[in-house]
Formats: structure tokens, C-alpha cells, sequence
């Protein structure tokens, strides 16, 4: 299938700064590249800014069909910007709405997938747990040292870690700032996959393209369904599984997709 090169140059330029990079990674895929290499990628409030209008905008290009978020040179995210954070008051970070990011990470409907070289410590191991996918290098560290630092998580890190590791082992990093190799993470069940050292964006890059193949009205209902089932009782997750299936029987992709089986061709996804 063929599928538009998009977003446009236009849209990519206008979305990357110096410290946030927006590129077209492969045809239907956009990656966003955290750019700040003196503070290994560390999260300001302006970085976090440039990253949530970046993905609100991209997940809503209907050319865009999967979101690739990594770091440059060798390092996911350290964390976020201590020195930024420490005098902020608890008033400000209301006002500054210092986890807008991670809103519009987790209400993203295109599948986000982390490409996570190096270091994904505090706040970018948060960024990491509001995607769908994690791809990472045989030599990435994750952790939640927040700990160490007289706070705790506050951007989700104890509850999306508690869903995705379990609570005992979720209790082990958070209670002691522990930070372990992608080996164990994907043994923890918090790295979908290993890539080899400097590899993790081409490999996630090469997943998002095959996802982009995929008929975008089931992508999205499998995204939904699934964040929506995640929390409530089996009986009603189900339930919206099944309506979730039923309806996708009026689309044309569900058409073409059959007939493209019976007729043992390559099918011609259009989301409609």
C-alpha cells in the first residue's frame, strides 16, 4: 500500500525549535527529537512546551500515523530540569501547568512509541511510560530516582509504573531510586523491545512504519479501547471491545481488508 509522505516540510519546520527537532522518519511517520545535549536532554518547561504542541499537532494531521519520540546524542531524557524545578512553588506549578506534556501525551490518539538510548531517569522515564511502545538500546538506564531528591513521581511515574511492572517491583525502584538496564526492564515488562546499542530510533522507526501500514480506523480503536478497558471492571472492558468491533464492520478499511485476504493482495487502507 502507499501511504502519503506527510506531514508537510511546512508543518515539520514550523514545529522544530533548537532543542525540539521534528523530522519525517518514514512515510506516514513523524519523529520528535529532544535536542539538548549540555543537560542530557533534561526536561525544562519550555522543552516539555514545544514537545506537547508538537504532538497535539502531529495527532491530528490525519497523514500522521504513528509519533517516534527520542532523544539526541546518546540519551533519551535525564530527567527533568532540576535547577528549573527546585524554586518553583506549589502555586506555580499550577499555573505553569508544569504536566501539560504528559496530558497531551496520554490523551495522543496516534500511537506514540519511545526510541530510548541512554539515560530515561525521572521525568523521561515518564515520558517513556505515556507511550504505547518502548524501544530501547541494550544500553538504556530507566529509573524513578525522585526519591533521592525529597519528592516523589509526580507525572505519573508511580501510577503508570505500578500498571506496567507490577507492585512489587514498581515499590523496589520507587522506594529506592534504583535504576536498572534494559534487559531487566524488558524482563520487568517495561521495555516492549531490545534494540542494539545506537539502533533503538531506527528499529522504533521501522516498527511505526509497519503500524502505519495498518488500516488507521482499527489502529485507533485497538489505542482506545485498550487506555479505556485498562481501568474498569473486565465485563465493561469487553463490552467496549466488542462495540469497538462491531462498528468498525461499516468502515471501508474493514471491507477492503477482507477482500484483500480473500483475494490474496496487499490491501489499500484509506481510514474511511
Amino acid at each position: 500500500m502507499t501511504i502519503d509522505n506527510a506531514p508537510t516540510d511546512e508543518v515539520l519546520a514550523e514545529l522544530t525549535s533548537d532543542t525540539v527537532i521534528v523530522t519525517r522518519a518514514q512515510p506516514g511517520v513523524a519523529q520528535v527529537t529532544i535536542n539538548r545535549p549540555e543537560r542530557r536532554n533534561a526536561l525544562n518547561l519550555e522543552v516539555k512546551e514545544l514537545i506537547a504542541r508538537a504532538v497535539e499537532t502531529l495527532g491530528a494531521d490525519p497523514l500522521v500515523r504513528a509519533i517516534v519520540i527520542t532523544g539526541a546524542n546518546g540519551a533519551f531524557v535525564a530527567g527533568t530540569d532540576v535547577a528549573e524545578m527546585q524554586s518553583l512553588t506549589p502555586v506555580e506549578h499550577t499555573l505553569k501547568v508544569t504536566d501539560r506534556m504528559f496530558t497531551v501525551l496520554r490523551a495522543c490518539p496516534k500511537p506514540l512509541i519511545a526510541a530510548v538510548e541512554g539515560y530515561a531517569l525521572g521525568g523521561g522515564c515518564e515520558l517513556a511510560l505515556c507511550c504505547d511502545i518502548i524501544v530501547a538500546s541494550k544500553r538504556a538506564i530507566f529509573g524513578q530516582p525522585e526519591i533521592l531528591l525529597g519528592v516523589i513521581p509526580g507525572a505519573g511515574g508511580t501510577q503508570r509504573l505500578l500498571r506496567a511492572v507490577g507492585h512489587y517491583q514498581a515499590m523496589r525502584l520507587l522506594l529506592t531510586g534504583k535504576h536498572v538496564f534494559a534487559e531487566e526492564a524488558h524482563a520487568m515488562g517495561l521495555v516492549s523491545e531490545i534494540a542494539p546499542e545506537g539502533k533503538a530510533v531506527e528499529q522504533a522507526a521501522e516498527m511505526a512504519a509497519l503500524i502505519a501500514r495498518m488500516p488507521p480506523l482499527a489502529v485507533a480503536a485497538i489505542k482506545e479501547v485498550v487506555r479505556a478497558g485498562a481501568d474498569v471492571p473486565l465485563d465493561t472492558a469487553l463490552l467496549l471491545e466488542r462495540k469497538a468491533f462491531q462498528v468498525l464492520f461499516d468502515s471501508q478499511d474493514q471491507k477492503e481488508g477482507m477482500r484483500a485476504f480473500l483475494e490474496k493482495r496487499t490491501p489499500e487502507y484509506l481510514g474511511r
